[in-house]
């Protein structure tokens, strides 16, 4: 018999996350990272993940779908256009997206990557 667990955390805004260390996609001065996964089967993942300012550069190896629960940041695919994404907004990142993010205000967002 398979047990399903569901995990539920109402104030993900001001959950207690643990210290990640420095972001490795970080192109200027290190980068502060902490989070809480909350789900984890094999490469996918779901939880809290949260960044300090700065700029960076991320290769998808994954898919990942994030909500912003607080903060700004523009980010650019290469080639593309920029856009601004903040508290409030979704965002899709496919297996295979290549960009900048410039972190404007720390960035707390809800991810999924699978």
């Amino acid at each position: 018999m398979n047990t399903v667990t569901t995990t539920i955390l109402a104030q993900a805004t001001d959950a207690e996350l643990e210290d990640w260390g420095p972001l490795e996609e970080a192109t200027g001065e290190p980068m502060a990272t902490h989070g809480l996964e909350m789900w984890v089967d094999g490469a996918k993942s779901a939880g809290i993940w949260q960044c300090t300012p700065g700029p960076s550069y991320w290769v998808q190896d994954e898919n990942e779908v994030i909500y912003v629960l607080s903060g700004r940041t523009t980010v650019t695919p290469d080639g593309g256009e920029s856009a601004e994404v903040k508290a409030g907004d979704i965002a899709v990142f496919p297996i295979g997206w290549k960009g900048t993010w410039d972190i404007h205000e720390t960035v707390r967002k809800v991810y999924s990557i699978f």
